[in-house]
């Protein structure tokens, strides 16, 4: 499992096995940090959707959002930056 993170971490960032393999303590640990965080904020959020009046359209202003987003990135249209 850690060999596989290593080398996806290597393809990723374009960065030789051997500096990842150093760094294999630290990318361990990132990638348990974030897995950590994605389990909180999805229980967190399929609680707060159950206790919901709505869910119905929360999930569907959620699915729009996430459309447009795809819509305005497959067109090329980019957001000013300021």
């Amino acid at each position: 499992m850690v060999g596989a993170l290593v080398l996806a971490v290597a393809w990723l960032f374009d960065v030789s096995v051997s500096h990842v393999t150093l760094l294999a303590p630290v990318v361990v640990l990132v990638a348990a940090s974030v897995a950590g965080l994605a389990v909180f904020w999805y229980r967190a959020a399929a609680d707060s959707l159950r206790q919901s009046r709505h869910p119905r359209m929360i999930l569907g202003a959620a699915a729009a959002v996430v459309a447009v987003g795809i819509v305005l990135t497959v067109l090329g249209v980019e957001l000013p930056r300021e």
